[in-house]
């Protein structure tokens, strides 16, 4: 049986084979309830940005640094796999991979 994506009820994904022809090029895992799921791979920084909602960013494979703004200073953090980065409503933020890394994203839909 096929949901609305157009996919099987159950699918298995190899995160660490995860590839994308652009950095920060993304698989939709899941659409639920308004929010999203997706993984990321990328070898490049991404922009300095809000999301419109809360934000849990999950390291799969690699290493990130995680810069973040708080009280109008800029922070940052190594995050190793498994590590895990939340964002709460207007916390501005931008992750830089050291090398290629492959990111697990659970936003509200149509985030930046």
């Amino acid at each position: 049986m096929m949901n609305e994506q157009g996919r099987d009820n159950m699918e298995i994904t190899r995160s660490q084979n995860f590839t994308a022809d652009r950095a920060w090029g993304a698989k939709t895992i899941a659409k639920m309830n308004g929010m999203t799921t997706r993984l990321h791979w990328t070898d490049q920084p991404y922009k300095w940005h809000v999301n419109d909602g809360e934000e849990v960013f999950v390291v799969l494979h690699g290493r990130v640094e995680m810069f973040f703004k708080q009280a109008g200073q800029t922070s940052s953090a190594i995050l190793e796999a498994g590590d895990i980065f939340y964002a709460s409503i207007g916390t501005e933020h931008v992750a830089h991979p050291i090398g290629e890394a492959r990111i697990l994203v659970i936003e509200k839909e149509g985030s930046v």
